[in-house]
């Protein structure tokens, strides 16, 4: 948790330090992540990171979860103007379309998400990874209750493995067009939003029937 003197600090300053912070983390991760760079690019002394957190793993937990914070705050408001009304197949393709436009224009927030699910210390990951796995959890579960209501999914969907399967496939689609070795078989890598979405649709074609509720 930030010292109150971070929360006190005037609000571009504090953008500022956690931009150069999601840039040095997100390029580096947390092992070689460099707090000198950081504090040189956000024009403040390296003490002063000191001043607003205990170390350098909170200093990197608190980046990875404002970073997850932000992204879900985005990606709810683009769920709530979805078109609700189509069925349940056509507007997950589009959730997972928006979702790969998101990434395509947040650089800073991509990279941060790429330092927290390839770190490879398990101590650390386990600690940047919870924040994001309940943010998941508590953005996905709802929908998919609310889209049972509508007789859409099936009333014997097991949901915490529904769950699971979202969040394996979400970060991948998130990844895989920025990072080499992610992605062998379905081809994203290096491709445009609008050239991801055929194949993001034809994807989440196969995966929809584990979900729907049979057609009368």
């Amino acid at each position: 948790m930030p010292t109150s003197t971070w929360f006190r600090l005037n609000p571009a300053k504090r953008e500022r330090v956690l931009q150069a912070a999601q840039r040095e983390f997100g390029e580096h991760g947390y092992s070689t992540g460099s707090l000198n760079t950081i504090a040189r690019e956000a024009d403040i002394a390296k003490g002063s990171l000191f001043q607003y957190f205990d170390d350098k793993l909170e200093f990197f937990t608190y980046v990875a979860e404002e970073t997850a914070k932000r992204i879900r705050d985005e990606i709810v408001k683009g769920i709530a103007g979805s078109d609700f009304d189509q069925p349940f197949t056509h507007w997950l393709g589009d959730m997972c379309c928006l979702w790969a436009d998101y990434f395509a224009a947040h650089p800073l927030e991509r990279a941060v998400t790429a330092a927290m699910h390839l770190e490879i210390d398990n101590t650390v990951r386990v600690l940047v990874r919870e924040p994001s796995n309940l943010h998941y959890r508590e953005s996905i579960t709802p929908l998919l209750a609310g889209w049972r209501d509508r007789g859409e999914i099936r009333p014997d969907l097991d949901d915490e493995a529904a769950l699971a399967l979202l969040m394996l496939v979400l970060p991948h689609l998130a990844l895989a067009p920025y990072y080499d070795g992610l992605d062998p078989v379905l081809g994203l890598r290096g491709k445009t939003p609008e050239e991801q979405y055929p194949i993001i649709r034809s994807f989440v074609a196969t995966l929809t029937p584990m979900f729907e509720a049979p057609r009368l």
